[in-house]
């Protein structure tokens, strides 16, 4: 299909891609119930966060996340394009330990396959260490299963786990004293590379529909390796700005995309104005000109060209773009908390131009 031709009118959504977030976030609801009867006084927090916090002592905290790299796998499969999983395996992981405020320490791994590669298996394994550097992390293990029968030939899964060390009095998001996050505070956007690993089911269901458009990119080769683009590690920009208590809350856009950003806090509502579209990365024009998609399902399934939002006091705003413009990482203020307008849910309004779409949290 060329973009001259017609494109389809119907709208997709990620449900009509085979995914139900009513019934995650039910499952969600059910294994807290289940956890809580395992959790002692040393669990600072669990189920439902950016990443699990447990007590080793008054003065010393650890975090541990985990994370898989989901749909994208099949793209990997099809495309022969191994090489980034691995980066993102990491960085789905380490990125929630940052909106805790930890450091990383050591990651583990875990790969699944029906009949093992090892060709392929050393390339994603790469990409797992080449993650662990830029996330300043020691790939201290992981478990390789070989399972015939249970995954078709060439495929295999992918899971990791992250463990960092927090320090109580800089953990985030701040929500007491002066610090805490409040109507007014701004919004700083960190540039996302792509889609990172969320949403692939629906870019899947896109594919399928379109597989012949390739606007902005000048070949299929062009779009499809920065569809794969490896997702950004965040740890090195931003672990100074938490020393430094510059930073009062960090939200990780991941799957169902600016719903993430009330994680920080549902004490205030949330306005974003978006980057102009050749602002972010050129997989946001792609994804424009298939017209498949309502501004509203974009922006609750995919980071929208922006990886990290960040909770910044409007005194601290200059120092906060000073010292992650080093790291060469695009950044935009993106607006601001707002005072609540229900006491039941917090609301992320979300606009670009003429469009606007209001999350309910």
């Amino acid at each position: 299909m060329t973009d001259q031709q017609e494109l389809p009118s119907e709208k997709l959504s990620y449900s009509s891609s085979g995914v139900n977030r009513e019934k995650a976030d039910e499952l969600v609801q059910s294994i807290t119930g289940m956890a809580k009867k395992t959790l002692d006084k040393k669990v600072v927090s669990h189920v439902g966060g950016y990443a699990s916090v447990y007590r080793l002592s008054k003065d010393q905290w650890i975090a541990a996340s985990t994370d898989g790299v989901g749909t994208k796998l099949k793209l990997a499969f099809e495309w022969n394009a191994h090489d980034g999983v691995g980066q993102d395996l990491v960085a789905m992981s380490v990125n929630d330990l940052v909106c805790v405020g930890a450091t990383p320490l050591f990651f583990l791994d875990y790969f699944a396959t029906g009949r093992l590669n090892s060709d392929v298996a050393k390339r994603v394994i790469q990409g797992i260490a080449q993650g662990c550097k830029l996330a300043r992390c020691a790939l201290v293990g992981g478990e390789t299963a070989e399972m015939p029968g249970m995954y078709a030939d060439g495929e295999y899964d992918l899971a990791g786990f992250a463990v960092g060390a927090l320090q109580p009095k800089i953990a985030i998001p701040l929500q007491k004293g002066a610090n805490k996050i409040k109507p007014g505070d701004v919004l700083i956007g960190l540039e996302s590379t792509g889609f990172h690993s969320n949403g692939f089911s629906l870019i899947r269901k896109i594919l399928d529909q379109l597989p012949e458009h390739i606007h902005p990119f000048s070949s299929k080769e062009e779009r499809n390796r920065a569809l794969m683009a490896p997702t950004r590690i965040y740890v090195q920009a931003l672990s100074g700005l938490i020393q430094k208590q510059w930073i009062k809350g960090a939200a990780h856009i991941t799957g169902s995309g600016f719903l993430n950003v009330p994680r920080m806090s549902t004490a205030v509502d949330y306005r974003i104005e978006l980057p102009s579209l050749n602002e972010r990365p050129q997989v946001y024009q792609w994804l424009e000109g298939t017209q498949r998609l309502t501004f509203e399902e974009a922006n609750q399934t995919f980071n929208m060209g922006i990886g990290m939002v960040l909770v910044v006091d409007p005194k601290k705003v200059t120092k906060v773009l000073a010292a992650l413009k080093k790291y060469k990482i695009k950044t935009w203020e993106l607006g601001t908390t707002q005072k609540k307008k229900s006491k039941s849910c917090a609301w992320v309004h979300v606009h670009s131009g003429i469009d606007h779409c209001e999350l309910k949290y």
